[in-house]
């Protein structure tokens, strides 16, 4: 459990610190986002975006055990 957090920790730093990369190829704006503004507040649900980060996050992840297998 240890070394699962270290590496969850390592991997959000680095997203973290590519984040300014990130935002420029548009994640986080992409059609099916969900963005609500009313007076000085927005909301917003990044819904595709998740789903897509997710896929190939999971892609990765098969990946990865698949070849230690």
């Amino acid at each position: 459990m240890g070394r699962f957090l270290i590496i969850a920790g390592i991997v959000m730093l680095a997203l973290g610190l590519a984040w300014p990369l990130i935002s420029k190829l548009g994640l986080g704006r992409l059609p099916g986002d969900i963005v609500w503004e009313r007076g000085n507040t927005r909301v917003y649900f990044p819904i595709v975006t998740s789903i897509i980060l997710s896929v190939a996050l999971s892609l990765i992840l098969y990946l990865i055990g698949r070849g230690r297998g």
